[in-house]
């Protein structure tokens, strides 16, 4: 193994800032330790040649051999996360998929090293409660009402929409109750164009609220008969695959606003169209404009949440009234110089200029999405 203190110093003799750990839990299939060995050695010469990448090791557990880990470590975060969100990785990986059932990656930058007598303080500074590595999505935390809200987006192929809506929206609820201290409250999905997005609010245990619904026959019938029509391929009997895939379908929550306000609400959600690298600043802007607008007692929207992927950002709303009754609202905008500043975040129709009613009405028409199905629990 590679140490901070053999190349990795600066000038002044301290480590470099940033170095990352990563480790990778295995659970290798009964018999099938010789075929894993075998992709490792062909991996690691792989692995190695990355930018970035400075050492790793294969473990075995003393006292269970079906269980491995492979820890690496590299010159900081971002070549590490670019490399394992491509395409070249998934290819690469691709051989070990038979060989286990189950994984687990862990991430950490390394802060400090004890070598005998000498030791090391890495540059970085610990992250502080709450904060994450910018290139990385936080965990889904509760918000204040106690519920984890979460979200996925795919793709269908073009022309298999009506299929996709169709056998998303028509299965039989899976249970909702996980175990004592967790519960799935609501389910919502919607679709734009061939993109769908699903929204989960869960109580408890995200993590074990999404494993208790992928792991429902019902949902795993319609997971299977949708496969065909998804732009992506995807195996969710392979543990390796179906990771990547919901790892790279995540669509974080990262604001979230709602009031108590009296009456009837509708869910709606919509799709932005982003300009190339504004998506984190889009949602900074919704979610502070959100935030006023659900503390005001005139104002109509109760809740809204917005999701976001780089420059992929939807935002779900709670609503009192129709939204083409108030389209800077419904959009996220009402705010006196929001809709402005949205239009060099977003792409606007030239032909229907925001911020005047018409270009609100039509941009709110562009990026409405169509309900699938929205489904509660009885104690949601």
């Amino acid at each position: 193994m590679t140490l901070l203190s053999q190349s990795e110093e600066t000038a002044t003799g301290r480590p470099a800032a940033g170095r990352l750990r990563v480790v990778l839990m295995l659970d290798v299939h009964d018999g099938a330790q010789e075929r894993f060995l075998d992709v490792y050695e062909l991996l690691r010469h792989q692995v190695s040649a990355v930018p970035g990448h400075v050492s790793d090791q294969l473990c075995q557990s003393i006292d269970d051999p079906s269980r491995w880990l492979i820890t690496s470590e590299w010159e900081s975060a971002e070549p590490f996360l670019a490399w394992v969100d491509s395409p070249a990785h998934r290819d690469m990986v691709r051989p070990m998929h038979g060989c286990v059932r189950d994984t687990r990656s862990l991430r950490y930058t390394v802060l400090r090293e004890t070598h005998g007598e000498r030791t090391y303080d890495s540059l970085a500074a610990p992250l502080r409660p709450g904060e994450h590595h910018p290139g990385v999505p936080g965990v889904p935390r509760p918000g204040p009402d106690g519920v984890v809200r979460h979200g996925l987006s795919f793709t269908v192929k073009h022309g298999a929409e009506a299929k996709a809506a169709e056998l998303l929206g028509g299965y039989r609820s899976p249970q909702a109750r996980v175990d004592d201290t967790t519960r799935l409250l609501r389910t919502s999905l919607f679709m734009h164009g061939n993109r769908v997005v699903r929204c989960v609010e869960v109580a408890g245990d995200l993590v074990a609220a999404l494993r208790h619904v992928a792991q429902q026959p019902e949902v795993r019938a319609v997971e299977e008969a949708i496969n065909p029509y998804l732009e992506e391929d995807r195996d969710l009997d392979d543990p390796l695959a179906a990771r990547d895939f919901f790892q790279r379908a995540a669509l974080p929550a990262v604001r979230h606003h709602a009031a108590l306000k009296p009456g009837k609400v509708q869910r709606h959600a919509y799709l932005y169209p982003v300009r190339p690298g504004c998506g984190a600043a889009l949602a900074e802007l919704l979610g502070g404009e959100d935030e006023h607008a659900v503390a005001d007692p005139g104002s109509p929207l109760v809740r809204a949440t917005v999701h976001r992927r780089d420059d992929l950002v939807v935002r779900l709303v709670d609503l009192l009234t129709d939204p083409a009754s108030d389209p800077a609202t419904a959009l996220g905008v009402a705010g006196p110089h929001a809709a402005a500043v949205l239009t060099k975040l977003a792409e606007v129709d030239a032909e229907h200029p925001v911020p005047s009613t018409d270009g609100l009405r039509h941009l709110l028409a562009e990026c409405a999405m169509t309900p699938v199905t929205d489904r509660r629990s009885a104690d949601a």
